[in-house]
């Protein structure tokens, strides 16, 4: 099987000097749920070189109605594992990293102390969001962080802002207080849905100790999260 050919309609579209633009290119995506596994696979198919993709989870039920790894034959299984797996099929050339620890702390540095040309953010648990963005900022890595896919239904209220420009969004604008803590008001990218959220669509969550609520989700919110916010990536890096 000729390999080379793969890439063919991408380069119809953006030509052969972009398509080396984007092999010689390194992206970490950081977390691989609802958004991330989307992001993350969009991004192996525009023909990325190198990937780094970091997510400590494993698939259990409750991901099935909306993210890409999670199939009734994958439960209980790693999602950074499984990634690889689908990447590497996808493009066996790829140079992939896989980083399978919980995204925090000290592990944090550890996976930012690379040299990436972009960074997608799709971290869902506030406090580790708020230290990943602010090491990036400092780092001076380019970055698109994905805000709170939940609770929406209309695609077409997805939009794309620097992170003091995004509005409408709960989780967004806890994000912005958090950051304006760390002296951080702008710099970076958010992918954001102004859309209300109704407040039958969450429910407390007492037995989770990094979520204090569950919010519901449809098929296709997430996947639009993480497809629009890989479409800022490969957008940036071909400027």
């Amino acid at each position: 099987m000729d390999e080379s050919n793969w890439l063919s309609r991408t380069e119809l579209l953006i030509g052969r000097k972009n398509i080396e633009k984007l092999k010689n290119a390194h992206i970490l995506v950081a977390g691989l749920g609802g958004v991330g596994g989307y992001a993350a696979e969009a991004i192996c198919r525009a023909g990325i070189g190198r990937m780094t993709i970091a997510d400590s989870d494993q698939i259990t039920i409750s991901n099935r109605n909306r993210q890409l790894l999670a199939l009734s034959s994958t439960e209980g299984k790693s999602k950074a594992k499984l990634m690889a797996e689908r990447l590497l099929d996808i493009n066996p050339g790829l140079e992939l990293h896989v980083f399978n620890d919980y995204i925090k702390d000290d592990k944090i540095i550890e996976l930012l102390n690379h040299d990436y040309n972009y960074v997608i953010d799709a971290i869902d648990t506030l406090s580790p969001k708020i230290f990943f963005i602010k090491y990036c900022l400092e780092k001076h890595i380019p970055l698109v962080s994905s805000m709170g896919a939940g609770g929406r239904f209309d695609p077409l209220q997805v939009k794309v802002a620097d992170i003091d420009k995004s509005y409408g969004c709960q989780f967004a604008q806890v994000v912005r207080k958090k950051l304006h803590g760390h002296g951080i008001n702008t710099g970076f990218k958010v992918v954001f849905s102004d859309e209300p959220v109704s407040k039958n669509a969450i429910i407390l969550t007492d037995n989770s100790p990094n979520k204090k609520s569950t919010v519901g989700t449809i098929s296709y919110m997430p996947a639009v999260f993480g497809l629009v916010t890989a479409s800022v990536v490969i957008r940036d890096l071909l400027k």
